[in-house]
């Protein structure tokens, strides 16, 4: 789909996800493209990228640059792929987010040793420990593996030479993600940032720092008042009320912080024991999530439970290496 004259949208195909597809983005430049996100690595992704090049008259070699608004392997996977058969293609990526890479795709069983004793502290038993611990593993095989070119920072403004795009940091989905925004059609490409239906999973982890959720609501706020016409995402589909989606997002984390604080029913508890009393919407039980789903469900409620307490609003408690919450009123 051409979304204004010269920036074309393709779908890369997400298999067996309820996401459905990545939406990656194709902004063109007077030498080169630029390509924003890229799908992950499977025989079905990589075929349909080709093809939505060669339906606009591209192909790899077209594509200059490869910004990358974070990466997860949805997003991030096939970028590899393409710099191997085009080697002048160069990527770049945030510094923190490309920080990341070597420690979840090439050293990644030290940072497996890491989730462990994390999991545990928090209360999940020690029986689903292992579980949760390997829940992601499977991505791997969806990515291949390269590093950028160009580290970005935030603030920047790449130049196409027929389009500008500034480059804005928003972490809190993942330490390093950035969005993009195109001036001259009002464009915000979002990422995982800001998608219209869904809400992106924020967690709490051996490389998120302190705050994800703070983090994640201070960038939100940061785009507030950006004159953005149409918001661009990397799932579901394009729409126009930036403001009104912000204000939906923080309201749903709003109900969530006021469910984490029914949970605390007068007790201290763990961030295992509260997330087992929250609806997580999904259509299951708690007993019935999936490892990878139920270890997102706790450490977002870490992260609900960290930013609270950066407020003043519970108290973190440590015994035996254990972490508990309570109501800060609740001595």
């Amino acid at each position: 789909m051409e979304i204004v004259p010269g920036i074309h949208q393709l779908h890369v195909p997400i298999p067996d996800n309820p996401l459905g597809y990545l939406n990656a983005y194709l902004v063109r430049g007077k030498q080169a493209w630029t390509m924003i996100d890229t799908g992950w690595f499977t025989p079905d992704a990589f075929s349909a990228l080709v093809k939505g090049l060669k339906d606009i008259g591209l192909s790899l070699t077209d594509v200059g640059n490869i910004i990358i608004t974070h990466v997860h392997p949805d997003h991030f996977g096939l970028a590899g792929r393409i710099k191997q058969l085009s080697p002048r293609t160069e990527l770049l990526i945030h510094r923190w987010e490309a920080e990341l890479i070597e420690s979840r795709y090439i050293k990644f069983s030290e940072l497996q040793d890491q989730v462990a004793p994390m999991l545990a502290r928090h209360g999940v038993p020690p029986l689903d420990v292992s579980s949760l611990r390997s829940a992601s593993m499977s991505a791997l095989q969806y990515v291949t593996m390269t590093l950028p070119n160009h580290f970005l920072y935030g603030g920047e403004i790449i130049s196409t030479g027929v389009f500008d795009l500034e480059i804005i940091w928003t972490p809190g989905h993942s330490p390093g993600h950035i969005c993009l925004y195109e001036p001259q059609n009002r464009l915000l490409f979002s990422g995982d940032h800001i998608l219209p239906t869904i809400t992106p999973n924020i967690s709490y982890h051996v490389q998120s720092g302190d705050n994800p959720l703070g983090d994640y609501l201070n960038a939100l706020n940061k785009l507030r008042h950006l004159p953005a016409t149409k918001v661009l995402p990397a799932h579901e589909h394009i729409f126009t009320d930036l403001r009104g989606r912000i204000d939906e997002i923080i309201g749903h984390h709003a109900e969530r912080e006021a469910e984490i604080d029914r949970a605390f029913a007068g007790q201290t508890q763990n961030a295992y024991e509260i997330s087992s009393q929250i609806s997580w919407r999904v259509g299951q039980s708690w007993n019935e999530l999936p490892p990878l789903q139920k270890r997102f469900a706790v450490m977002e409620t870490v992260a609900h439970l960290e930013r609270m307490r950066w407020e003043g609003k519970v108290e973190r408690v440590v015994r035996e290496d254990r972490v508990f919450y309570r109501r800060a009123s609740e001595n």
